[in-house]
């Protein structure tokens, strides 16, 4: 049996053990499987891999502190120094990242022709770095905002930063399952018809930050789209396959 899964802190609540389950029946895969890890430190993926598990998909907190623990990077992980995905080459882990495949290409290409070109990403974790890649590559500039001090703090998100925007992602975990009545704390009354808002959360399907953004006009997107982009682009770097 071919040996995959994923790693994180808290999943009890997380799809994709269910994605890949589904994806191994309907495409007759009866030779491998997929379970989720909870591990309470980075550390512990070298004892996973020595268990002959072949692949690891990364999610909080370990997308950026699992890195010292892997052999070598792939170009796009390292460009952005966050890892998603995990592969054992020979007696080597090799970190990839499919977060920023997943998300540019889950969003409308028409958007990224919009006039205003400003973005605002709530969080300065691996994900966000992700997203801020994304956003730069295709001449959007990244507002950072984060409570640690690295970049824009949440009290000063006014009227004029969120409406020279036109997409608010959110990359944080509050919101997601079980703390479902969470949510950022920003000024929704500036958000408008001409946002996109954007939660990299996939369950709850409509999170808080989503409502209320969505009760202002904005049209509004969850992670699910995302995240079988990335998955099926990690299973592809799993075994071999040309994207």
């Amino acid at each position: 049996m071919r040996k995959f899964g994923l790693i994180g802190l808290s999943l009890t609540h997380t799809f994709s053990p269910r994605y890949f389950e589904e994806k191994f029946k309907n495409e007759g895969i009866s030779n491998a499987e997929y379970k989720a890890y909870e591990i309470e430190s980075p550390e512990e993926v070298i004892e996973l891999f020595s268990n002959d598990i072949l692949g690891l998909n990364v999610t909080i907190p370990y997308k950026e502190s699992v890195i010292p623990f892997l052999d070598d990077l792939d170009d796009t992980a390292l460009s952005i120094m966050a890892v998603n995905t995990i592969k054992k080459v020979g007696n080597d882990l090799i970190g990839f990242n499919t977060d920023l495949y997943g998300f540019d290409n889950s969003i409308d290409p028409e958007f990224w022709k919009l006039d205003k070109r400003k973005g605002i990403i709530l969080g300065t974790g691996g994900a966000s770095k992700a997203v801020k890649n994304v956003l730069e590559n295709h001449d959007f500039e990244a507002i950072l905002v984060s409570r640690s001090g690295n970049g824009m703090a949440y009290d000063e998100l006014n009227e004029e930063v969120i409406q020279n925007a036109s997409i608010i992602v959110n990359t944080t975990p509050l919101g997601m399952a079980p703390n479902i009545n969470s949510c950022p704390s920003i000024p929704y009354l500036h958000i408008t018809n001409e946002h996109l808002v954007y939660d990299l959360i996939y369950n709850p399907e409509k999170t808080l930050f989503l409502t209320l953004a969505g009760a202002n006009g904005a049209s509004v997107q969850n992670g699910l789209t995302m995240l079988k982009l990335q998955a099926e682009r990690s299973w592809e770097i799993w075994n071999n396959v040309s994207s």
